[in-house]
């Protein structure tokens, strides 16, 4: 943080007594983004999502979960266009408006935020059933929209610019990339343009260790595609992953279906996937983009190459390691899907629902529980994925894992 400056009329204790005010605000702010961080892990995780499956069970030759693997990683598919749907139930109480309140209050702490943000807006996508219309021609074009009742938001890449355009509001995002064509068109802030499932399926592998189970089990037909089904489980109990079902074309290798079913059994967590899709090449109009007149046009800073990732610009597939990058003191306690990932806000713990008051002060009572342990006390907030534990001196605990396996985690330190 640069040093305060101060002028003849400012004396050196009023600017000590500011920038204690400033962390204060800072530490107060952290105490109520953890809830929306759980939502937002939940949202990278709907970013390993592709496809929805149609019926039928075609005859196609055997092959094994290894040779399944190979042939998604040789696919070459870099053109397509077509739509997907997206279902998601996280067992989140019912939000109400509050979702966007939360999505807004987290940007308000920052740098003042706007509706076309695409690292805030495809938040949404954490809940309820959405449809999506997708398009790619190579690493440098990328388009996502997201239909919404009466207007629609997009994600544009094209270049070295990335566009977020929300048409509600008719505000526009827009951000450079340093290096066109580098990392796939990633956008703003570690928030991946879902460019193709193929990029999707792939972080979910790179969950696969010797925690997981591989196998190949019968086929399956997705949007008219005859595709083989790969389901991916964790060996040992304590995980919310029940299992991962991936749908792969037959013939390119691209990743056509993705299903989470979670350990406590019910439906889905995730039900995502294409209901149409095309391989020929999208017209070069589908990526251009010009804000509209009278839009507001909010200006990102340039994304350097290689920023998306700590080493080599790409996500860990890993969403409790992706929720802590770029924090000081971030450790991981465990091995694989059992991994727990914990940090110290450097704030105050989790205020009680009382003490905020209001909707937000129900919905932090509706999502949190709480815990006791040999680190005192705190609040397990839960979905049917992933939980978050958050300490009373500001200590969190994040993972795919039971509140049981948090509470373990934050007992051994």
């Amino acid at each position: 943080m640069a040093p305060i400056e101060t002028d003849d009329s400012t004396t050196a204790a009023e600017a000590a007594e500011a920038a204690d005010l400033r962390a204060a605000r800072r530490r107060k702010a952290a105490r109520y983004v953890v809830p929306v961080a759980v939502i937002g892990v939940a949202a990278a995780t709907i970013g390993l999502v592709p496809a929805l499956a149609d019926s039928g069970d075609p005859d196609l030759p055997k092959v094994s979960a290894q040779e399944l693997i190979e042939k998604i990683a040789a696919s070459d598919v870099e053109q397509l266009s077509g739509t997907v749907k997206i279902s998601t139930d996280l067992g989140l109480p019912d939000l109400g408006g509050l979702e966007s309140s939360l999505t807004s209050g987290a940007m308000d702490s920052g740098d003042g935020g706007s509706s076309a943000d695409p690292s805030a807006k495809l938040t949404e996508l954490a809940t309820g059933t959405h449809t999506l219309r997708v398009a790619a021609d190579g690493p440098d074009k990328q388009k996502l929209s997201l239909l919404e009742s009466g207007s629609e938001y997009s994600v544009i890449h094209n270049g070295k610019d990335v566009w977020g355009y929300d048409s509600k509001s008719n505000e526009v995002y827009h951000s450079t990339t340093s290096d066109s064509g580098s990392d796939s068109g990633k956008a703003e802030k570690g928030q991946d343009v879902p460019a193709t499932p193929k990029d999707m399926a792939e972080e979910a592998l790179k969950a696969v260790d010797d925690t997981t189970s591989v196998t190949v089990d019968g086929t399956a037909q997705v949007a008219g595609r005859d595709a083989y089904r790969l389901v991916i489980k964790p060996k040992a109990s304590g995980s919310t992953v029940g299992q991962i079902t991936v749908a792969v074309d037959s013939k390119t290798g691209l990743p056509l279906k993705f299903t989470l079913t979670p350990a406590s059994g019910g439906a889905a967590v995730i039900d995502a996937g294409f209901t149409q899709v095309s391989f020929a090449k999208p017209a070069a109009s589908t990526f251009d983009f010009t804000p509209p007149k009278g839009a507001k046009v909010t200006e990102g800073e340039t994304i350097e190459k290689g920023a998306q990732g700590e080493h080599d610009g790409s996500a860990s597939g890993k969403p409790e390691e992706d929720l802590g990058k770029g924090l000081d003191g971030l450790k991981v306690i465990g091995e694989g899907w059992n991994s727990v990932a914990t940090f110290d806000t450097g704030g105050e713990g989790m205020p009680s629902g009382s003490e905020v008051g209001g909707d937000m002060g129900g919905f932090l009572d509706s999502l949190g529980d709480k815990v006791t342990g040999k680190f005192g006390s705190g609040t397990v907030f839960s979905t049917r994925l992933v939980n978050a534990l958050m300490t009373d001196d500001g200590k969190v605990y994040v993972g795919a894992v039971s509140k049981d396996a948090l509470v373990k985690a934050a007992n051994a330190g």
